[in-house]
């Protein structure tokens, strides 16, 4: 049996790609969200706000379990956010980007924590998929907070990487930008005011002109890429190269 963990599946991406796992009878998924939006005999959904950090703390314990039949366990950091569009220094609370961190950086690196030292032992096939973007790559206006937690979440992927190699453990991590999907973000993103954000009318005509992929393709060939992890050896992948 393979498990595939995988926060945020009550809606985008992360729900698009539990739905493909699914539709094979070898696959079990645990979504990690606050939310439980599928109904599948294979699915198990353990409530988790990742905005609270003792609690995630606190409840590992229920997301990590035994799973002896397994043959491949996978951790899927989907869950993001974008946080408040805006510049620094121009009115933007303090606590926000507390926020962005918490769930773009703090809870992946505590459960990829907890993840690897749970299955140390574990003879099934171990792989962490941490979910970026290519605004960890680059600076856009107004996104500050975001870009830098995920060129974190980049280097946090590169460093663990580094260090199972080293370990010699056979583990495999990769960061995994998913291009611009048509999920809830991209919605907030379009309603932005130019004034915080200069290029906000690029995104508008991504959605005009049909630019946007689906939750749904997208979801397909991160499943595809999960059964060929072997082929890959950057930790950097882009879903647009695949």
């Amino acid at each position: 049996m393979n498990y595939y963990i995988i926060t945020g599946t009550s809606k985008g991406i992360g729900k698009a790609l539990a739905e493909e796992l699914l539709q094979d009878d070898n696959n079990q998924v645990i979504g990690v969200c606050r939310n439980s939006t599928i109904n599948h005999k294979n699915y198990r959904h353990q409530p988790l706000d990742f905005s609270d950090i003792p609690a995630v703390e606190h409840n590992l314990q229920k997301v990590f379990l035994p799973y002896k039949d397994a043959e491949k366990l996978v951790l899927i950091n989907n869950a993001g956010v974008l946080g408040d569009i805006g510049y620094v220094g121009e009115g933007m609370p303090n606590e926000r980007f507390e926020f962005v961190f918490d769930v773009n950086v703090i809870v992946p690196a505590m459960l990829m924590n907890t993840f690897l030292q749970v299955y140390n032992q574990h003879p099934a096939s171990k792989v962490v998929v941490n979910i970026s973007s290519g605004a960890g790559k680059y600076p856009i206006d107004g996104w500050a907070s975001y870009c830098a937690s995920k060129a974190a979440l980049d280097m946090l992927s590169l460093t663990i990487q580094k260090e199972q190699d080293m370990r010699g453990s056979g583990v495999k991590v990769f960061s995994l930008a998913p291009g611009v999907v048509d999920t809830a973000m991209q919605e907030n993103i379009r309603e932005a005011d130019a004034e915080r954000f200069s290029t906000v009318d690029k995104f508008r005509e991504y959605k005009a002109n049909n630019q946007l992929a689906s939750p749904e393709e997208v979801g397909r060939k991160i499943s595809s890429f999960l059964g060929n992890t072997d082929k890959y050896n950057d930790v950097i992948v882009d879903v647009r190269d695949m």
